[in-house]
Order: structure tokens, then C-alpha cells, then sequence
């Protein structure tokens, strides 16, 4: 009998020594012996063959943690969950090691180094020719030799095309033709009108000089003198016909220097030989256009953009249209039929 007692007390002692209280976060408390754990929490045998439910981590307040802490076993699944103290918080010192470090480029002037790379040569290639075209283009438009402004571009750059623009315009006179020719004739003439059922008189005859005839050697005495032919009369214009005499046809000259020629000039100035069928006061009117190479009679103007238009002319017998950029035109001259 004795040695059964012994045998029991032997049993229950580990138990009531191994037992535990461990206060929780919601400040209860949890006895007993830890029977199983793992990553989720831990399960307590509180009495013989009573266990509690399993008890997360997270709700052991942080004096039960560390006790827990101290089972080797059951340390691994605690420790994330205990919160260190305030001294184990501070960040570690980062220790920054030196680094070597490129060395600048010496610096060197703004030209020598544009014309030691390929892209600084061809940039300056570019500005060069770009330079001998407003030159060319600053001659035209100060009726300047086209040499002369591209000889200047090509010396001085920048500074000759500047020159160039500040000289004034050369004024350029207009050659006499044909038609202005025809013109100044058919205005020198008289005006002349007809009258209903009467036959109009012949042209006056230019004056010739009449001859003296001879003195008689003896004039009969008391003889008459013989009678002197009357002078024809003509009329001419009047100023009861009740309108004026027409005014001598006149030309338009548009010089390239004194006017701009783009869209808006020729659809401002010229509006009336776009379309297909001209007004009446526009019928009477001729178009030249002047370029470099030739002189265009333009008939009709049939379209038009932001760089060239195109004009509808008479070339061997057949109507063509011709295309000239507003860069290649010199003069616009607008003519009247005699």
C-alpha cells in the first residue's frame, strides 16, 4: 500500500511542478503544462485529461513571452513576437566607404571643340550654306546682282548678309515693250465719233507746202485777183458726246524688294485670275510673271500654297501649267489690252 502512494505522488509531483501561470494581453491569466505548440500558438493541460484551446502568440503579454522565451524549444516561434527594448532599436551605423570619382574634362574653347566632332562639322557646314542662301535671298530682295550677295556670304558670314539688308533698295525701271509702245500711239491719236446718216470725213492729210506760182510780167490792169481754195475742216473730239475720253492704258509694276510675294499678296492683288471665267473689268488685263530664266503670260492663276503656286500658260500653241516657288519670282507686272 505504501508503495503505491509513493508511485502516485511520484507521478503528480513533475505535473504541479511543471505547471505555469502566464498572464495574457487582455490582462487574464492562463495555467498550466504546455502540452503541444507550434507557428500558430500553444495548447495547456490545465487538470488530468482537461487541455485548454490553443492560444495564439499574440495574446501572451511580453513578461509570459520571455518566459517562454527561455524553453529552446519553443524560443523559435516567441521571438517574433517579443519587442525588443529601446537600446536594441537603434539603426547600426552604415559605414560609407569612399568611392573613386571621374576627374572633369579639362575645359576648352567653344569652337575647338566644334569642329574636333563630326556632328560639330556638319552643324557648321549647315549654318555655312544656310548663310549663303540669305544672302542670295537679301540680294533679291534689295535688287541687288545675285553675286554680289553670295560673294558677301560666302567672305563674311552673318555680318555680310546683315550689311547687305541694311543698304537700300536699288529702284529698277521697268522696260518699254511692245504693248506700252502700241499704247502711247493709239493715245496720241484724236478721238473721233460718228453722227447717224452721215458719211464720216477722210483723215486729215498731213499739210504740204503749196507752191508759189510765178509773178505774170505784166499784170492786166484792173484784173481780179484769183480766188484762194478754202481749207478743209475736221472735227474732232468734242465735249458734247457726253464722255470723257479714255484714259491712256496703264501698268502695274510689283518689284521683288518693294512687295512680299506670297498667298495673300496674289490672292489680294490678283483675286480676279483664280477663277475659270474672269469678270469684265478683268478681261482686258494681261499677267507677266517675271522669274530668273523666263517671262510668263499668265492666263490663269490656278492654284495657289504656302511656298509656290502654280499659273496656267500659253507655251508652244498648248495651255500648261507651270509651278514657280515664290523664291524664284523677281517681278509681277499687270498689263492692259490696247
Amino acid at each position: 500500500m505504501g508503495a503505491i502512494l509513493a508511485l502516485c505522488l511520484g507521478c503528480c509531483l513533475p505535473a504541479a511542478v511543471g505547471s505555469e501561470t502566464y498572464s495574457l494581453a487582455d490582462g487574464t491569466t492562463a495555467s498550466g503544462d504546455i502540452v503541444t505548440f507550434d507557428g500558430r500558438g500553444v495548447i495547456l493541460r490545465i487538470a488530468q485529461d482537461t487541455y485548454s484551446d490553443r492560444i495564439s502568440w499574440i495574446k501572451f503579454s511580453q513578461d509570459s513571452l520571455k518566459v517562454l522565451a527561455k524553453n529552446p524549444k519553443v524560443a523559435p516561434f516567441v521571438a517574433p513576437f517579443i519587442e525588443p527594448a529601446a537600446a536594441a532599436r537603434r539603426p547600426p551605423s552604415v559605414a560609407i566607404a569612399a568611392v573613386p570619382h571621374l576627374a572633369n574634362q579639362p575645359a576648352g574653347s567653344f569652337f575647338g571643340a566644334l569642329f574636333s566632332s563630326a556632328v560639330g562639322l556638319v552643324v557648321v557646314l549647315l549654318a555655312y550654306g544656310a548663310n549663303i542662301v540669305a544672302g542670295s535671298e537679301i540680294a533679291a530682295f534689295r535688287a541687288r546682282p545675285l553675286g554680289m550677295g553670295i560673294g558677301v556670304a560666302a567672305v563674311l558670314p552673318i555680318i555680310g548678309p546683315a550689311v547687305l539688308l541694311s543698304l537700300p533698295t536699288v529702284p529698277v525701271k521697268a522696260a518699254p515693250d511692245e504693248l506700252s509702245t502700241a499704247e502711247a500711239a493709239s493715245s496720241a491719236e484724236p478721238h473721233r465719233f460718228a453722227v447717224p446718216g452721215v458719211v464720216a470725213p477722210p483723215p486729215p492729210r498731213p499739210p504740204q507746202p503749196r507752191p508759189q506760182p510765178a509773178a505774170p510780167a505784166i499784170a492786166a490792169a484792173g484784173a481780179p485777183e484769183p480766188e484762194q481754195p478754202q481749207e478743209e475742216i475736221q472735227i474732232v473730239a468734242g465735249g458734247f458726246s457726253g464722255e470723257p475720253p479714255p484714259k491712256p492704258h496703264q501698268t502695274e509694276i510689283f518689284q521683288r524688294g518693294q512687295f512680299m510675294f506670297n498667298r495673300r499678296f496674289f490672292e489680294t492683288k490678283f483675286a480676279g485670275f483664280f477663277g475659270i471665267a474672269r469678270a469684265e473689268g478683268d478681261r482686258s488685263k494681261v499677267l507677266l510673271v517675271k522669274t530668273a530664266g523666263a517671262l510668263l503670260t499668265v492666263q490663269r492663276i490656278s492654284q495657289v500654297g504656302a511656298g509656290d503656286i502654280h499659273f496656267e500658260v500659253i507655251q508652244g500653241g498648248q495651255v500648261q501649267e507651270v509651278m514657280v516657288p515664290f523664291g524664284d519670282i523677281q517681278q509681277v507686272q499687270v498689263k492692259s489690252k490696247a
